[in-house]
């Protein structure tokens, strides 16, 4: 039988620096919903990788003293080494500097500049070197780049431009129709006022940046790195630049995101798919930015914590759990190891630890339990967190999926006072009371599965059904305290 397909993708991340928070927040959530799918039974395809090319890539390779691409492998490994560590199970991991890449995306070029869709003139604009894009004055905030705090500096050029103007009006129905689906609703909001100012022309080449693809039609210049990091998400699944050959993946189900990315993911990257006649991704998902004690996380202020410090303080699936409880749906989140700390021992140590402890030393005590009836209420209990779970997880609304998990282990705890097994006497009442409280860990561990896989399956092991019989072993402790 054919199975549905899901694909989902994070945006290339730069390898100017080691991977952030973001980096790792985005993955963890985008494997969140890959193993999700895949537990639904879905063939899915989950994309992440590096954007190796442009000038903040050469300049950072100079201060190094490395070539760029011996820069590019380096980081290349970082990258690698922090998704194995945080257990992300990507299916692909696209590099920009690839030859493969390279090609389909010359082949796009030249279709592209063939059909009329990219033209020779001179640009002239407000440059922001972080941002490596043109900025307008509406884009400005006190006339800096809100992103990078640095006044754009002003650079004219011969370039090459894409006629991104062409697009604005179609862009705004297929967005305001739901064809291409912003999530959460009030970056839909931001993004149709955005349009409305109009779009114009970009520049999609450069003179002084080497370390590029080159234009097939111009050797002097090579592509802007946007134009040419957008097309991994379709290099990345196998594409060679073929209109007529699309990969069977396509489109992208949900492609995520910061931010700070969004617009550009809302005009250059859909405007580049409608003059390829290639279809849209279904949906756009943006995410908030952490803060760390209410300040932007910078390198310069000292202010920054790195996703292995993390995962070596608390474990990978307490790091994992952690980030992604940090940023309710849509918004920014502040940070603190403090708070994390606290987090960890509440939700973690003495929630969900605390709950499997008490249940398997009590399951452990009788060792096996034979299948029986479970108790209406918490069988309707069970239903009901997955019934919202599983809408929360579609709605990606992510921390509040965890939150209903939450709310089920609370009311485990609740049962287990309750009915306090430990002083129940007559031994057929023990058991089908610990049978039940049995059925209700196995369901959070299910639940907790997309999310932090490893603590599922240690649960998963003390609690093995081989036929009709539940056989229960205690266990180590899930979560130390801090």
């Amino acid at each position: 039988m054919f199975k549905k397909k899901f694909y989902i993708t994070t945006p290339v991340y730069y390898v100017n620096a080691r991977p952030h928070l973001g980096h790792a927040y985005t993955t963890v959530f985008a494997d969140i919903l890959a193993r999700y799918h895949r537990l639904n039974g879905k063939r899915v395809f989950f994309l992440t990788g590096i954007d190796e090319h442009g000038a903040k890539i050469e300049e950072a390779a100079k201060r190094a003293g490395k070539e760029p691409k011996k820069f590019c492998d380096e980081q290349n490994a970082v990258f690698k080494k922090i998704w194995k560590l945080f257990n992300i199970s990507n299916d692909g991991f696209i590099r920009t500097s690839s030859d493969s890449h390279k090609k389909a995306v010359s082949r796009v070029l030249k279709t592209l500049f063939n059909n009329g869709f990219i033209y020779k003139g001179v640009y002239e604009g407000l440059y922001c070197e972080g941002c490596e894009q043109y900025k307008s004055e509406r884009d400005l905030v006190d006339g800096k780049c809100p992103d990078h705090q640095k006044e754009p500096v002003l650079m004219k050029e011969e370039s090459y431009m894409f006629k991104l103007s062409a697009f604005g009006e179609k862009l705004k129905k297929i967005i305001n129709n739901d064809k291409l689906k912003i999530r959460p609703l009030g970056k839909k909001k931001e993004i149709l006022s955005f349009l409305s100012g109009g779009l114009n022309d970009i520049s999609i080449s450069r003179k002084n940046v080497k370390w590029g693809v080159s234009l097939p039609f111009d050797k002097s210049s090579t592509a802007y790195v946007w134009l040419d990091a957008f097309l991994n998400y379709l290099t990345g699944i196998g594409w060679n630049g073929d209109l007529k050959n699309l990969p069977n993946f396509w489109p992208p189900d949900v492609q995520l995101m910061a931010k700070d990315i969004l617009r550009v993911h809302l005009s250059i990257w859909p405007a580049l798919l409608l003059a390829l006649k290639i279809s849209l991704p279904k949906m756009i998902f943006s995410h908030g930015f952490f803060t760390l004690n209410g300040w932007k996380m910078s390198k310069s202020l000292g202010n920054v914590i790195w996703p292995e410090e993390l995962a070596e303080k608390f474990g990978v699936d307490g790091a994992r759990y952690l980030l992604i409880s940090s940023l309710a749906y849509g918004a920014d989140g502040d940070l603190s190891l403090e708070k994390l700390a606290e987090k960890y021992n509440a939700d973690l140590a003495n929630g969900l630890g605390n709950f499997t402890a008490r249940v398997l030393t009590l399951g452990s005590q009788i060792g096996k339990i034979k299948i029986s009836g479970l108790n209406k209420n918490i069988g309707k209990k069970i239903k009901e967190i997955q019934k919202n779970t599983d809408k929360n997880i579609k709605e990606l609304k992510i921390q509040e999926a965890l939150a209903e998990v939450w709310r089920l282990i609370s009311f485990g705890d609740g049962e287990l006072n309750k009915t306090e097994p430990w002083k129940i006497e007559d031994t057929e009442c023990k058991v089908r009371v610990l049978f039940n409280l049995i059925i209700l860990l196995r369901s959070v561990a299910e639940l907790l599965k997309p999310f932090i896989p490893q603590t599922a399956e240690k649960i998963f092991r003390s609690v093995k059904i081989s036929g009709k019989t539940i056989n229960i072993k205690k266990g180590g402790i899930l979560f130390p305290r801090i």
